[in-house]
């Protein structure tokens, strides 16, 4: 498979390679990790190693509970598309101003924002999620939308060989893209071809990409007061989102 995607990739194109890890009897095993040298011996350059970050999923019980995958990402070639600008976020600090050289008290910042880095915090598409089907491992829409949008342009192809539900046709097609891809089980073809003409009319329920995560706190004390401490204790202990608080320094 990875052989064919490489051989229908256009000089200059990206494959981002989706994987997480596989537990064999309590051993955890990192998928990239064994299919770096596939692509590496195929021409491909491995341009960033994205962590996809998300707070939900199986609690462990005799060691830590996953809450990462990752997304390979390799090119064809040096002379690749990149465009960081539509995915920018916003900056962790837009006031900061240089504070020497030709350019002091001038801003310092992008004020499209900033590069999101390689580690992306997303929320993955569990119950509640406006985007859930029946398939146990969709991806949400906006992760998909990222990659679209930086590495390819207006008009380009993306082609996802196990497409599932259909997301990646989806982001591909909210963003002036073509989208093509393949999947064995009838079940999800049928979901996919019901999303994607939904999405083709703009009627398709999707979580925005630059929705910040959801903050407990927006929930009320319901959801953050620890419910085995006496209501006599303090509503400040009970709060499981505490403030930060300064540190001190001896003098």
């Amino acid at each position: 498979m990875i052989t064919e995607c490489v051989r229908v990739l256009a000089d200059g194109g990206s494959i981002c390679w989706q994987v997480g890890n596989f537990v064999d009897n309590g051993a955890i095993i990192p998928i990239d990790s064994l299919l770096y040298p596939i692509f590496a011996d195929l021409g491909l350059k491995m341009r960033n190693r994205i962590v996809w970050h998300f707070e939900h999923g199986l609690h462990c019980s005799r060691r830590l509970s996953g809450r990462y995958e990752t997304i390979m990402w390799f090119t064809k070639g040096d002379d690749y598309v990149f465009d960081v600008d539509p995915i920018r976020v916003p900056q962790k600090y837009p006031g900061k101003k240089y504070f020497k050289g030709p350019k002091a008290g001038q801003y310092s910042c992008n004020p499209l924002g900033k590069n999101p880095g390689d580690v992306w915090t997303i929320p993955n598409v569990k119950s509640n999620h406006v985007e859930k089907t029946g398939h146990p491992c969709q991806f949400p829409v906006e992760l998909i939308e990222r990659l679209v949008l930086s590495l390819t342009r207006e008009g380009d192809w993306v082609l996802d060989p196990f497409l599932g539900t259909g997301t990646s046709i989806i982001a591909a097609l909210r963003h002036q893209r073509r989208g093509i891809g393949a999947e064995v089980l009838k079940k999800y073809v049928e979901i996919a071809k019901s999303r994607i003409d939904l999405a083709a009319h703009d009627e398709l329920p999707v979580r925005p990409m630059h929705r910040p995560v959801f903050d407990p706190k927006d929930a009320g004390k319901n959801l953050l007061t620890a419910p085995w401490l006496s209501e006599s204790q303090p509503i400040e202990q009970a709060l499981l989102l505490e403030k930060r608080t300064p540190y001190r320094t001896r003098k």
